[in-house]
Parts: C-alpha cells; sequence; structure tokens
C-alpha cells in the first residue's frame, strides 16, 4: 500500500485513515485532497490556523458533514456516516470543544442521554449506579458526582462530562477538540493520565489543540493542516516548536511575544481593599500604557475580580478609582461610562452576538454616537467599521458577515475594535487568546502592545505562563481571592509566579521539619 499521507511511521494500516478528502462551502474550500492517519496505541495531535480545516475534518469524521470527494477507512474497511450515530456505531467518537448541556437534568442523565436505562419508565437507580461507575472508572470522582444538576456545572466540569459521555461508548478512536482550554492544570493532569491509558488499550488518539507545551507532553506525532490542505506529519521527539509553527503559519514567530515596553504613564485605574463575595483586601493600580497581568491557577478569583471592576458583581467595602475619580457601578453600565471596557473569557457567550453580523458587534457599544432621532446613520456606522477592520486587521470578507463565521482569532478582534471605539482608559482581557491559534495569537499580541503604546491601561487575566510573562510589565499572583505576591517584568519567572500562585500548598505546616 502507498503511503496517503507523508507520513513518517510507514505505511498506515489499522486505525482510521483518511484518503483525499475534499469539503467546500459557498465560497470556501476548506478541506482539499487531505490525507490523515490515526494509528492505534497513539496520540496523533491535529495542528493547524484557525480556518486550516480542523474542524471540518473532525464534522467529518464525527457524521456531522459528508465530504464531498475521499474515503475515510477504520481497520482498512471503508465506512460512510450518514450521520453521527453511523460515526458512533463504527467505535469513533468526537469530544467537542463546547459541550452542550441540559441544564435541569442530572449529570447522569447528561451522560446517558439517547440511552438511558428503561423503556418507558427511567430507572433512576440503574442510570445512577452506571454514571457513578463511570465516573470512578475514569478518575473523575473529585470533580464530578451523578446527582449534580447540568446547571450548577462549571465550564471545566462541563467539559468533563464532555468526556466521559463519549468514553462510556468504549470507542476505538477517540478525538478531542481543545479538550483542556476550561480544565485547571490539576484537572488536566487526570485527562492526560487517562489519554495514556487509553493509548495502552490500544485505542486511536486524534488530539487538536493551540496550546504547543500539551503537545510535547502528550502527543507522539502531529499532522498539521493550512489552508484546509495537508502539509505533513512529523514525530514529536524529532521534532521542535519552532519547526510546528512554520508548518502551521509558513512563517517563523519566534519573536512572538516581543514587546516595545514604553513610557508608563499616570495612575489610570487604582483598587484599593477590593472585597466582594469571592475576592479579599485587593490593592493595586495600572498605568496609562502598562500591562498588568493576573496570574494564578483556576479558581484563584482573576475573572470574579474583572467581574467587580466591570460592575458584573457589587463591591462589599474598598473603593475602585479612574483616573482619580472614586466610582461606584450598579451595573457594567457605569463601568463603560466611567471608560472600562471588558473583553469576556467566554466571548461567544458574553460578548458577541452570534447571530448578529460583523458591523453589527463591532458598532455594538458606540451606537449613541451613530445614532440620530432613534435611527443609526449607516454610512457613519460603515465608515466607523471599515476603519476598525483594517486597522485591526480583521479578516472577513466583508463586515455584513455574520461573526460566527469567523475565527476565534478574528472575532476576538472584533471584541477588541469595539473598545478601542468606544475609546476606554481601562481594557481588561479575561484569557484573549483562549481557543486562537498560534498565528492569530501573534497577532493578538501585537494589538495589546499597540494598545498600550496608545496609552490605554491594560489588565490582562491569562492562564498561560509565557502569554503572562511575554505581554506583562508588571504581574500580581492571585489566590483563593487574595494577592499573594506583585513582580516586575525584570523579576518575573514562570517558577517564581507558580510558587506564588500556590504558595498556601507549598507554606510548610508549623512543627514540621524541612
Amino acid at each position: 500500500m502507498t503511503d496517503p499521507v507523508n507520513d513518517t511511521d510507514g505505511s498506515p494500516s489499522g486505525g482510521l485513515i483518511a484518503e483525499g478528502l475534499d469539503k467546500g462551502f459557498p465560497g470556501v474550500q476548506a478541506l482539499k485532497d487531505v490525507n490523515i492517519w490515526f494509528p492505534y496505541g497513539k496520540v496523533t495531535a491535529l495542528m493547524g490556523e484557525n480556518g486550516a480545516g480542523k474542524s471540518t475534518l473532525l464534522k467529518i469524521l464525527s457524521g456531522d458533514y459528508q465530504p464531498d470527494a475521499g474515503v475515510v477507512r477504520i481497520d482498512d474497511e471503508p465506512v460512510h456516516f450518514d450521520g453521527p450515530m453511523d460515526s458512533r456505531k463504527a467505535g469513533l467518537r468526537v469530544v467537542a470543544q463546547e459541550p452542550e448541556i441540559v441544564p435541569f437534568v442530572s449529570v447522569a442523565e447528561n451522560l446517558f442521554l439517547g440511552a438511558l436505562p428503561g423503556t418507558v419508565i427511567v430507572k433512576r437507580d440503574e442510570l445512577h449506579a452506571a454514571a457513578t461507575k463511570a465516573i470512578e472508572e475514569f478518575g473523575f470522582s473529585r470533580m464530578l458526582s451523578a446527582d449534580m444538576l447540568g446547571i450548577d456545572l462549571s465550564p471545566a466540569q462541563r467539559q468533563l462530562v464532555e468526556i466521559l459521555r463519549c468514553l462510556i461508548d468504549d470507542p476505538k478512536i477517540l478525538c478531542f477538540d481543545e479538550p483542556t482550554s476550561s480544565l485547571s492544570d490539576s484537572e488536566t493532569d487526570v485527562l492526560f493520565a487517562l489519554i495514556a491509558r487509553l493509548c495502552k488499550e490500544g485505542k486511536a488518539i486524534g488530539y487538536v489543540s493551540h496550546r504547543m507545551r500539551e503537545i510535547f507532553q502528550i502527543a507522539d506525532r502531529v499532522t498539521v493542516l493550512r489552508d484546509g490542505k495537508l502539509i505533513g506529519t512529523v514525530q514529536v521527539a524529532q521534532s521542535s516548536t519552532e519547526e510546528i509553527v512554520r508548518m502551521m503559519v509558513g512563517r517563523d514567530l519566534t519573536h512572538m511575544h516581543d514587546r516595545n515596553r514604553g513610557e508608563i504613564g499616570e495612575p489610570v485605574l487604582e483598587l484599593k481593599d477590593v472585597t466582594t463575595e469571592d475576592v479579599r483586601g485587593i490593592s493595586f493600580t495600572v498605568h496609562a500604557g502598562e500591562i498588568v497581568a493576573l496570574a494564578g491557577l483556576v479558581g484563584a478569583g482573576r475573572s470574579e475580580l474583572a467581574m467587580a471592576v466591570s460592575g458584573d458583581v457589587p463591591l462589599v467595602s474598598g473603593t475602585i478609582s479612574v483616573s482619580g475619580k472614586d466610582v461606584r457601578f450598579g451595573s457594567p453600565k457605569d463601568s463603560i461610562k466611567s471608560g472600562i471596557g471588558l473583553a469576556p473569557e467566554e466571548r461567544k457567550a458574553d460578548a458577541l452576538v452570534m447571530v448578529r453580523s460583523v458591523k453589527e458587534n463591532l458598532s455594538l457599544a458606540v451606537l449613541d454616537r451613530l445614532t440620530q432621532w432613534g435611527f443609526i446613520k449607516q454610512s457613519a456606522e460603515v465608515t466607523l467599521v471599515g476603519g476598525y477592520i483594517e486597522t485591526m486587521r480583521i479578516r472577513t470578507p466583508d463586515m455584513e458577515r455574520p461573526i460566527e463565521n469567523l475565527s476565534g482569532g478574528n472575532q476576538q478582534k472584533v471584541v477588541l475594535a469595539r473598545w478601542l471605539a468606544k475609546q476606554t482608559k481601562v481594557l481588561i482581557l479575561d484569557e484573549p487568546t483562549r481557543g486562537v491559534d498560534v498565528g492569530a495569537k501573534a497577532e493578538i499580541y501585537h494589538i495589546i502592545d499597540e494598545l498600550a503604546a496608545a496609552g490605554i491601561a491594560i489588565l490582562v487575566i491569562s492562564s498561560e505562563l509565557p502569554e503572562v510573562l511575554g505581554l506583562a510589565d508588571r504581574i500580581v499572583v492571585m489566590q483563593n481571592g487574595e494577592v499573594t505576591g506583585e513582580l516586575s517584568h525584570h523579576e518575573a519567572t514562570e517558577e517564581r509566579v507558580l510558587a506564588l500562585a500556590m504558595a498556601s500548598e507549598l507554606a510548610i505546616p508549623e512543627g514540621r521539619n524541612s
């Protein structure tokens, strides 16, 4: 058999093999003659920029799309999926990046949707027992219980339910789409141990991620797509970050974190002993032209603090000042009036109106400037939006395109452009590059640098330490709702940030010898 995937493992045999896949949509060729192999007992990372074709490929494998051309084989036998059920029956499951959880039913019911025990009446005891067994078997008992309601689940717990939902079918081939984007480090460790176990059991694993560190930690092989075409497959042990990035973007991004650090101006955002239900005694200052990063582990209280500064939750005590003036926020509207803009972590749910156009989403915060006699001045809106599309390098065929059709990186640029149009004094960026590919990350870093150079005070929340170290002028580290330390750019290292983020866990109890 000839090698259809240009693979360094030799001729493909066993597992999942796709040959010559084509898939087109009006105006877009999403996949062109793509060949890929997910062998048993290996983790194959699938990488590429947003728009490279990864999601389209996974939708073909899950049965959501049918290819225009090409064939998929499992164990050397051709398979055809008319829908997701056909894919599942063939032993293939795709763990979705954005889980679909039914809010007002239990975790047990969410796990067994479509396969509830019983006929007319659900056998509740049997259902609960099966769910509890699955949670314990796959190592998630510290994070989930069968009785929890879907509406009460955190983003991380929702992701774990989605993973379990796929595992209980005992698939031969399992594809993960950005599974750790909502998980803490400890939850990620549990998942990685589980994936290693599945590989030892002979499962074929596909793994989509933009996090290079994860790839080198868990993957055996990396297959790269660019603009819908296969670029190649490399062995992780014989490759490097630089080589994989070059394959993904077709250019060198070794200086993606480089910043032109300019003069720091006057204090703009000042927090003094800010306390809410979730954070206590928080004090720090962000100056004009300065980037301050909030670092810490998941659950440290960083996003909760951002919600207080943006007017989403009330203060119990303490003060917030903007440009020397104490402010009180009854709602996010008050915060926006004071010159504060927030780009939230969940941009699709909390920042964007997905069914509306790029134009409507970008101009959302400045409609008061664009409206006369209750009507939007179309020419003024087009001029404003067109200018930001050009200056922010937003890739869209036109401004009337629904924003749901844009890549994650370009959606994030629209959110940034919205606050730039509002002429905010303070910009809070919560996980600004979550779900964004490496090429778009470099562009977003450049935009953030330009915003700081223009005198905006920027507060960044990020779980990626290289991002924190590369962007920040100062780093404020939090744990359990409190500040545990502050480091300048020159003082900060990954080790020092982590030590502050884990201060209480690393502290030696009284009376213990070291």
